[in-house]
Formats: structure tokens, C-alpha cells, sequence
């Protein structure tokens, strides 16, 4: 049978296509500019039939029918990051969290630690073959989709044909379900002018032909302006949005001085416009990759000169890094910030960088604080951390005893909360 009638054998409705799914099921559901709404719709109106499905994930975009408060019982979210579509139930205990590296996650199914009864994808159209591109995201949906029992495809005519060990067969899907609409798009915002200030420190770090990992946001965008005149960066980072397709037109993003994937940009998934989502399609720049490829320390350590720039919700005077919650409040994950920390730090000429703004809430608080909040979680510990960046400058504190990382952190803090930050110092003994 060819792999044509294959295909249109496996062609059903959304509603058939999760009618398998059982009360007690895990199920891994694909995320980002990724996330399978039609599935997901289609599964939440069978609630009532269903009991204690888990549901595995990384990040999810837009409306979520299954986290609302009437789903408590039918379904229960276990977020390997938590983003928007989540975060309330999580916090009101009616969802799950697991801290874990990106890169650490698809062993989570190879190894069978969480077997998965079903997956649902949201691919591209098959080519000439019949294989199918994870297109935006590839993540951990591959090895998702080599372990599950049940593969459930969303197949999209407008996900781009994103090259890469990022391709599925339909002999190795069970469903199919046709659809036709728009990914998610970010829309690219005007970076503030702290923002700017930071960008322009960082950039100050990189030099031609270094290897770049961005993400999104005011940051990211504002060293890529400041990066202007830049010659031969390359990219190896977990997600591109459209500021690294504007930095590949302008000629600034080659890659040809990478020493890991020369000449190609390296990703797990994309997010951003349309316009990013057209470029990406069968474009031979682009490798995707699974992040136990992508995010894995030792991988991002062979690209030599390799600059990973990540944010942080707060730093302490000592520099430890929180990310992933506000106080005991879960706000996102770990992700891929200490992958990429610790593969630039072994990095032949490789800088890790935290940067952030020095304040929040309007100035109101100082995000350079003598302790974390009660309840915060470490991500980046203080060991790893080599660069702070904020609107005033840069806190090199590698190598440095807990005095000087504390006298380094209180200079690039705001100046109106350095006092403070001297006297809580002095209070812990930690400047004399």
C-alpha cells in the first residue's frame, strides 16, 4: 500500500480521532506556536466520559480548555514548563509541575520513567514520501511520538516544512485530523530604553563569529540592534524568533565561523509572525533538532565562542538565579537557561550571561535582592553563574569570593536600593 492511501486510511474527524483515549491515560501534547487546539478542544468536550487523564506538556499557547476549574478531576496537567495557559491551576493546585532540565525531558519517555498511552502532534502536510515535518516545535515531541502507543496527528497546511531531525512518517501515525489555520503569532514589541542599555553591555561581550543563544523579549531584540556591523555570528539555541530571521536577511547571522553546524542555525522550536513561519519553510538554514540534542550541555559546548544570554526573576547578593517562580508563585520553568549556561562555560572562549532589568514593578522593587523571596527555587545556582547584566553594567563573578560578587552585584543593582543592599551585606558579614 503506498503511503498515499496510508494517509487517507487514517483520515478522521477530530472527535474520532481522540475517542481512544481512556480514563487513566498520559498523554503528551505538543506546545508552542505547536499547540493542537482542534485535539484539545475535541478531547475537553469529552469530559464528562473521562476520568484522571494526565496531561504532559511543555509550554502551551492560547486558550486551554482542559486547565478550566470544570476539568478539575477529568484532567489534570503535569507542565514540564508552565506558561500562561497553566499557570492558574498549577498554583491553585489543580495542576502539576516538574523541574527538569529541556534537554532532560524526551528520556523521560525513551527511559519509560513516563509512558505515554497516546500523543497528540500538530505537523505539516507530507511531502513526496509521506514524512511530515514537526515544523515549529520539535522538542520532546519526537521522542513522544517514537514511544507512545497512539499517535494523533493534526496535520495543518499552513505548519512550515522546518528541515532538521524533525520528520515523521504515516506509517508511524494511527490518526489524522486535516485542518486549516493560522499558527500563533508573537508579535515583535518596541524594546525600552533600559532594554536597550542592557543590549548594548552585552554586545559589548560578543565578538565576530561568536555563537548566539536568544530568546524572546526586549533583550534579545536590543542586542541583536546593538549587534549592528557584527560579522559571521552564528546561532545554536533552543528557540528563533523574528529578530534571527532579520539578522540571517541582513547578512549579520552566517554561521560561517561556527565550529558545531557551520553555515546553519540550530533550533528545538520558532516562534513569532507569519513572516518568520514563510521564511523558515523548506529554508536549508534551519536545522531543528530534539533538545536532547539541542539543549544538551556537551553539544553547546562545541561551538566554540558561544554566548548564552538568559533572563531572571531575581538574583541575590551572592548571585543566585531565580527564573521559574515568584516566591512560592510557579511562573514558568526551568527551560533551557542552565543547558545553555553550562554548555557556554565550556565553551572555548564562551560567556554565560544573565541579563535583566534592575528593577520591577515600575521601579518599585529591586530585582537584585539580599535573599530571594520565601519560597523561590534556584535554577541557575551561584557556581554557575558567570556574567550579570543590567542597565548599569556588568557583574563578572566567576572565580569571586562571596565579598566581591556582593560589592559587583550591588553596582549594576539600581542606585536607589544599593544602600539598603550594603547594610543587609554588612549584616551577613558578607562585606566587612
Amino acid at each position: 500500500m503506498s503511503w498515499v492511501d496510508d494517509y487517507k486510511m487514517k483520515l478522521v474527524t477530530a472527535e474520532e480521532a481522540v475517542s481512544g483515549i481512556r480514563s487513566g491515560d498520559c498523554i503528551y501534547i505538543s506546545g508552542n506556536a505547536a499547540t493542537p487546539y482542534v485535539l484539545m478542544k475535541a478531547l475537553a468536550a469529552r469530559k464528562d466520559e473521562l476520568k484522571d487523564v494526565e496531561l504532559a506538556h511543555v509550554l502551551l499557547l492560547g486558550d486551554d480548555p482542559l486547565s478550566k476549574p470544570e476539568m478539575e478531576g477529568h484532567f489534570r496537567h503535569n507542565s514540564l514548563f508552565v506558561g500562561p495557559a497553566d499557570r492558574k491551576a498549577i498554583n491553585e493546585g489543580r495542576a502539576d509541575y516538574v523541574p527538569i532540565f529541556l534537554h532532560q525531558i524526551p528520556n523521560l519517555f525513551y527511559a519509560n520513567q513516563m509512558p505515554l498511552d497516546a500523543v497528540m502532534l500538530h505537523l505539516s502536510p507530507p511531502d513526496e514520501h509521506g514524512f511530515m515535518s514537526y515544523g515549529v516545535e520539535v522538542l520532546a515531541s519526537k521522542a513522544a511520538a517514537e514511544t507512545a502507543k497512539v499517535v494523533i496527528a493534526q496535520v495543518n497546511e499552513k505548519m512550515p516544512r522546518v528541515l532538521g531531525d524533525s520528520f515523521i512518517h504515516i506509517s508511524r501515525v494511527n490518526k489524522i485530523v486535516e485542518v486549516s489555520e493560522e499558527l500563533p503569532q508573537l508579535d515583535k514589541k518596541p524594546f525600552s530604553d533600559v532594554e536597550k542599555k542592557i543590549g548594548g553591555f552585552i554586545a559589548d561581550l560578543i565578538e565576530d563569529g561568536s555563537t548566539l543563544q536568544l530568546g524572546i523579549g526586549g533583550i534579545p531584540d536590543a542586542v541583536l540592534v546593538a549587534l549592528a556591523g557584527r560579522r559571521d555570528l552564528g546561532i545554536h539555541t533552543e528557540m528563533v524568533s523574528d529578530g534571527v530571521m532579520e539578522a540571517i536577511e541582513s547578512g549579520m547571522i552566517t554561521g560561517a565561523k561556527k565550529t558545531f553546524h557551520p553555515n546553519k542555525v540550530i533550533l528545538t522550536f520558532m516562534l513569532g509572525s507569519n513572516k518568520l513561519y514563510d521564511f523558515a519553510d523548506n529554508n536549508p538554514i534551519f536545522e531543528a533538532h530534539p533538545t536532547d540534542y539541542t539543549n544538551h550541555p556537551f553539544n553547546v559546548s562545541r561551538n566554540e565562542n558561544m554566548i548564552a544570554i538568559n533572563s531572571a526573576i531575581e538574583v541575590d547578593i551572592t548571585g543566585q538565579i531565580c527564573s521559574d517562580s515568584i516566591g512560592s508563585y510557579i511562573y514558568s520553568g526551568f527551560g533551557g537557561q542552565v543547558d545553555f549556561i553550562r554548555g557556554a562555560a565550556h565553551s572555548k572562549g564562551g560567556k554565560p550571561i544573565i541579563a535583566l532589568p534592575s528593577t520591577a514593578k515600575g521601579g518599585e522593587l529591586s530585582r537584585i535582592v539580599p535573599y530571594l523571596k520565601k519560597g523561590a527555587g534556584v535554577v541557575t545556582t551561584r557556581a554557575d553563574v558567570k556574567y550579570v547584566v543590567t542597565e548599569f553594567g556588568v557583574a563578572f563573578l566567576h572565580g569571586k569570593n562571596l565579598q566581591e560578587r556582593t560589592r559587583a552585584l550591588v553596582e549594576i543593582a539600581h542606585p536607589n536600593f544599593r544602600d539598603d543592599l550594603i547594610q543587609e551585606a554588612k549584616t551577613r558579614h558578607l562585606i566587612q
